[in-house]
Parts: structure tokens; C-alpha cells; sequence
């Protein structure tokens, strides 16, 4: 007989009703009342317009209590700094918050003044707990069977008014979080990871910044098959130029010219190739698919173009630049036959041991952490290494043994492949509620 697979139960709208936006001090000012009438943790969200702005800023804010109702915040008319968001503030501190993936979130919400001290993360959580799906709908459906329309994921919320249908999505995204939450917690609890969401989750709160990056224009997609360095001059000019006017528009710099139009622009660079009008554009860039949106700013691109192809052979950029950056494992069997012989027993090992916790290789240990450890081998002193490093109290106790016999190892394991990138030598792409 075959077993019945349950049909999740559709959220459609929030329990309450779909709340009115609040775009008003005395809006702002009767939530928070609402909200400190409540109990418990407080579910939190934020929508930006990723890939239309340039800026990463939060255009609305969901904040949902047990007691206290669930409010949509539109931040444009407070702008950051402004007196009802440190007082939102100061009532998060009282509680735990919870965001699900909340790295996404957390820049933009701090940009406005909200800094949460306790945090409870449900999509990290998730992967502790070794769920094998962890956005935000497939984790409703799993621990709550509920399932939630994903149509407006990626909208232009700088839009005004938000249409009803795009707020309701948004609420429904806190609708269930306090519940969520509660799941999760019980599955960590149960496996006896609760200790390690802890941690996880304060380093998260505790980790500063990101430095900005060194050469970011040498990530434009495609550019790997730019080889010269004149033509790296183009592909720097045109993304630096293209980086300054999506700053200055506040329109995501993709939209004004995309990366594949950039690294077509620059192998199109010879000496004897012509770009002085826009038909020269659009000869190059017709064969990618032309946008229109492209030539709306030609003459910038063209002065781009024509002031890399104008610079002194001393000025042009490096074929590689300068980083601190491992070599390839590709390259450590033939190079670093230790090294490598190392790497193959820590990674054959942690993964079985991954394996046994239920968990990620990659949040039980960071793979980046791996390769430092293997190539600098600080036999004796791993612990201590993974701590400067950054890894968290529960991670060296699992991963530091491993390691450190690991270490001691002169023969690769010929059956553990390391030649391919992993996860994290790969660009990173977070997952969003849909997927």
C-alpha cells in the first residue's frame, strides 16, 4: 500500500488581516506600543531591491509578536538614525530576534539602527539541525506543512505604493516565524546542538564588516577569458565607471550594463578596432542580446574604453593581482605532495564525520579553514590556529583532532578527489526563501 504524502496547507494571508503600511510617526510610535504589549521573541524580515538599486537598503520592514500584532514598517520616510528606530531598538534588545538567513538581513536593518543582541537564526538553525532543505518555504512545509506563494521573491520593492498582493507576501513571511523558530529549536535540542546554534548565531552578531575588496572589478563575470592587459584596462574602466553612475542613479550597476556586456566590450579591444559612436557598441553587443538600456549612457562607456586605451604600459593593470590567496589545491599533489596528502586525509575524515553529526561539511567546519590549517601546518598548535582563524569553540572540538592527525599523514588518500573547487572556493550564492 502506498503511503499518503501530506499536501502542505496554503498560507494565504496573514491570521490578522493584512495590516496597513506604517509610513507615519504616530503609526510607528502605536506599534511599538503594540509590540511591548507582547511576549516572547519578536520574528523579523526585511525586503530590499536587489538587482533594480544600486544601495542595499531595507524599503520595508515586517516585525510580528505573540501579543503585539504584526506591523509593516516602510523605512523610506524615517531614513536611518531616526528617534522611533532606536526605540524599536531598544525594545528588541529585550528579547530574542529571529531572522531567517540573517546575514542578508542583518546590514540593512543596522543601517537603520536596528542592532539585535540575542538572535535566533532559523535557516542556520536549520542546517545545524541537518534538515536537507532550509529556505524559508521548504522549512514550513517540513516542520509546520504550510506553504507559501514565492511569486514576489524578487520585485522591485523601492516601488511606491507597494501593491497589496507584493505586502501580503511580506507578511506572510513573519506570519510563522515565532512558530518556525520553536521547530527548529526542539530538532536542535533533541540532537543536542543547541550549544552549537549558540554560538553560531553570537558569532554572527559579534563578526565586524566585510572588508571592502581588494580589485572587485577582477569579478566581473566572464573576464576570465580576458588575458591582455590592456584589455583588463578596459574591463576595469568600464566597471569602475559603470560602478560610479549605479552610485550616483541609485540603480543596480548590472542594469546600466551588464558583466557579459563588459567583458565583450574588452576582448573587442585591438589596436586597429574602432569605438567612437554607439554603432560601435552595438556591433560588439548585439551578439550577446543587445539591451537598449545599454546605450543609454554610450558616450560614458566609449571615454571608458578610449581612456584605458590611452594609458601608459606601466599603468595597466596586472594579469593577476596581488593576493594572499592559497594556490590552487589543483596544483598541490605535484607541488606540495605534503600538503596535499594532508588535505586529502582532513577532508576524507571530516566529511565522515559531518556525515555521522547530521550535518553541513561547511558550517561544521569552514573548508577555507581546512586548506589554511593543511598548508600551514601547525602540527601541535591546530587548536590555537582554528582560533585565529575564527571558528567557534564547538567547531575546533570536533574538526581540531582531526586535523591534527591529519597532519601527521605522508601519503595522499588516492581515493579522495581535491583537484575540483569546493563549495567555498566557488562564489558564494545565499539561498533565498524560494529555493
Amino acid at each position: 500500500m502506498t503511503e499518503e504524502v501530506a499536501v502542505p496547507t496554503p498560507l494565504l494571508a496573514p491570521s490578522a488581516g493584512l495590516p496597513d503600511v506604517i509610513d507615519s510617526e504616530e503609526m510607528f510610535s502605536d506599534a511599538i506600543a503594540q509590540l511591548a504589549q507582547g511576549h516572547g521573541p519578536f520574528a523579523l524580515d526585511a525586503e530590499r531591491a536587489s538587482g533594480y538599486k544600486f544601495s542595499a537598503r531595507a524599503y520595508l520592514i515586517q516585525i510580528a509578536r505573540n501579543g503585539g500584532g504584526l506591523h509593516l514598517i516602510d523605512p523610506i520616510p524615517f531614513g536611518p538614525g531616526h528617534h522611533l528606530f532606536a526605540k524599536l531598538n531598544d525594545l528588541l534588545a529585550t528579547d530574542e530576534v529571529i531572522l531567517h538567513a540573517s546575514t542578508q538581513d542583518l546590514p540593512c536593518l543596522r543601517e537603520v539602527g536596528i542592532n539585535p543582541v540575542r538572535l535566533f537564526d532559523t535557516e542556520l538553525g536549520g542546517r545545524l539541525a541537518g534538515l536537507p532543505r532550509v529556505g524559508l518555504g521548504p522549512l514550513l512545509e517540513s516542520l509546520l506543512g504550510i506553504s507559501l506563494a514565492k511569486e514576489h521573491s524578487a520585485v522591485d520593492w523601492s516601488t511606491r505604493p507597494l501593491p497589496k498582493d507584493w505586502l501580503n507576501y511580506a507578511a506572510l513571511d513573519v506570519e510563522l516565524l515565532v512558530e518556525l523558530r520553536d521547530e527548529v529549536d526542539a530538532l536542535l535540542e533533541a540532537a543536542d546542538k543547541s550549544h552549537w546554534a549558540e554560538q553560531e548565531f553570537a558569532a554572527i552578531l559579534a563578526a565586524p564588516p566585510s572588508p571592502a575588496r581588494v580589485d572587485p572589478w577582477r569579478r566581473t563575470s566572464g573576464m576570465h577569458q580576458v588575458k591582455k592587459r590592456r584589455q583588463l584596462a578596459v574591463v576595469k574602466g568600464l566597471w569602475e565607471s559603470r560602478f560610479e553612475l549605479g552610485k550616483e542613479l541609485d540603480i543596480s550597476p548590472g542594469r546600466l550594463l551588464s558583466d557579459a556586456a563588459i567583458s565583450a566590450l574588452a576582448l573587442a579591444v585591438t589596436d586597429d578596432a574602432l569605438f567612437e559612436n554607439k554603432k560601435h557598441l552595438e556591433k560588439v553587443l548585439r551578439p550577446i542580446g543587445l539591451r537598449a538600456r545599454w546605450l543609454e549612457h554610450a558616450s560614458r562607456w566609449i571615454s571608458a574604453i578610449a581612456a584605458a586605451r590611452a594609458l601608459p604600459e606601466d599603468d595597466l593593470p596586472p594579469v593577476r593581482a596581488a593576493s594572499d590567496a592559497l594556490p590552487p589545491v589543483k596544483v598541490w599533489r605535484e607541488k606540495y605532495p605534503l600538503r596535499y596528502a594532508a588535505l586529502t586525509h582532513a577532508r576524507h575524515n571530516l566529511s565522515l564525520r559531518a556525515k555521522e553529526l547530521s550535518i553541513p561539511l561547511e558550517n561544521m567546519i569552514s573548508p577555507e579553514h581546512v586548506r589554511r590549517i593543511c598548508w600551514s601546518s601547525p602540527v601541535g598548535h591546530v587548536d590555537q590556529a582554528l582560533v585565529e582563524l575564527g571558528a567557534r569553540p564547538w567547531q575546533r572540538e570536533i574538526a581540531a583532532p582531526i586535523l591534527e592527525s591529519a597532519l601527521l599523514e605522508k601519503e595522499p588518500l588516492e581515493a579522495v578527489e581535491v583537484a575540483q573547487p569546493d563549495q567555498s572556493e566557488q562564489q558564494e550564492v545565499s539561498e533565498e526563501r524560494s529555493i
